[in-house]
């Protein structure tokens, strides 16, 4: 059993969610979050824990090889569980290099820092777990089956570019050293605390503040979407009973085109506002609040470079290894998702409004 965690990039959406699901169910490990604070990272979503006496918060970048080894050393450090990245593809398109650097070279300082620790002398348990993508293995056809852990790697942008090499680091690191590893691909996440720039927060705030809602090309793309907790509960069990070496899909089994996710947002707002009088007068710039369909803010526009046309993850390999099994529906997780956003808009505003980066300097110093 695992004890001492360090979580990179433990302040961005999965990482934190990850921390608070982590804390909740074994309180009695010690985490300690490494997070550079860039655009994305928010401290604000960890506030659940930050008073918690087996919890360290620490600023610093996953390139910093000094640092990672001091921390190693200096907590205890038997797991890394690793999100820190650069990941949206938009931003990859058009700045490419950042994502080179914190990707592969930022998983490499990782491992090479891991193993210098664990592996000096007669070496000790340990476990590095690598969140990765399912973006690494290109794009589906209509009628293609989903994405299995032996698909060949076929990544289409710049970020999944970037997240297939360090794929392949931790792997190398694993059979050359002997480093005890595990990595697992995801499908899209969605829930609480998502940086607005992602496609579910983004059309949930833009409808709230009467902006349309972009929709790339025809919006037929497809993605697998998987509620964020249980993208948390299959690591957590990949952590615990995962075989070293081996690699774990983990999706929803839940397939949506964006232009339908985009429409049931829609519908799911301008229900919430019918039934809670309370929302008009908070939002009054939303078409909700005065009787319009959200889906009237619904516009197309040019589609970006290489666009994956579908995603799909098959996570049998979890289910029958692993007993992985979603507990929520996209009908469940996406209900709790816009509540959850409706309920905590001083979180997103800070954001929306550009005042989160004074916000956060006050707070934390950054």
């Amino acid at each position: 059993m695992m004890h001492n965690l360090l979580v990179t990039g433990g302040a961005g959406f999965i990482g934190a969610n990850f921390v608070l699901y982590w804390r909740k169910k074994y309180p009695d490990q010690r985490i300690v979050v490494l997070d550079a604070l860039t655009y994305a990272g928010n401290p604000e979503s960890l506030a659940e824990v930050r008073h918690d006496s087996g919890f360290s918060f620490i600023q610093g970048d996953i390139r910093d090889s000094s640092l990672v080894e001091k921390i190693l050393i200096d907590h205890d450090i038997d797991t890394i569980v690793h999100f820190a990245a650069e990941s949206h593809v938009d931003r990859s398109i058009h700045g490419p290099d950042l994502f080179l650097d914190t990707n592969i070279n930022g998983t490499h300082v990782l491992l090479r820092s891991a193993r210098r620790i664990w592996l000096k002398g007669e070496g000790r348990s340990h476990r590095f777990h690598h969140v990765s993508t399912d973006e690494v293995y290109g794009s589906l056809g209509p009628h293609d089956p989903p994405f299995t852990e032996k698909t060949p790697y076929a990544p289409n942008s710049p970020y999944s570019a970037s997240k297939a090499a360090s794929d392949h680091l931790v792997r190398a690191y694993h059979h050359t050293y002997g480093l005890q590893v595990t990595t697992s691909n995801c499908s899209n996440n969605y829930g609480p605390f998502q940086f607005p720039e992602k496609l579910i927060p983004l059309i949930l705030i833009n409808i709230l503040e009467n902006q349309p809602l972009p929709i790339y090309g025809d919006g037929l793309n497809i993605r697998d979407w998987l509620y964020v907790e249980d993208h948390c509960r299959g690591i957590d069990l990949v952590l615990q009973q995962g075989r070293v070496g081996e690699v774990y899909n983990l999706g929803g089994v839940n397939e949506w085109t964006n232009l339908n996710i985009v429409r049931l947002i829609c519908g799911l707002l301008d229900e919430r506002f019918e039934s809670s009088p309370e929302l008009g007068p908070r939002f009054p710039n939303s078409p909700a609040a005065c009787g319009k369909a959200s889906a009237s803010l619904i516009t197309f526009v040019t589609d970006r470079p290489g666009h994956d046309r579908r995603y799909a993850i098959d996570a049998e390999k979890c289910r029958t290894e692993l007993g992985y099994i979603p507990k929520e529906s996209f009908e469940s997780g996406i209900q709790k998702t816009v509540d959850w956003y409706l309920n905590h808009e001083e979180w997103w505003r800070r954001i929306v409004d550009g005042s989160y980066r004074d916000w956060l300097k006050k707070q934390y110093g950054t």
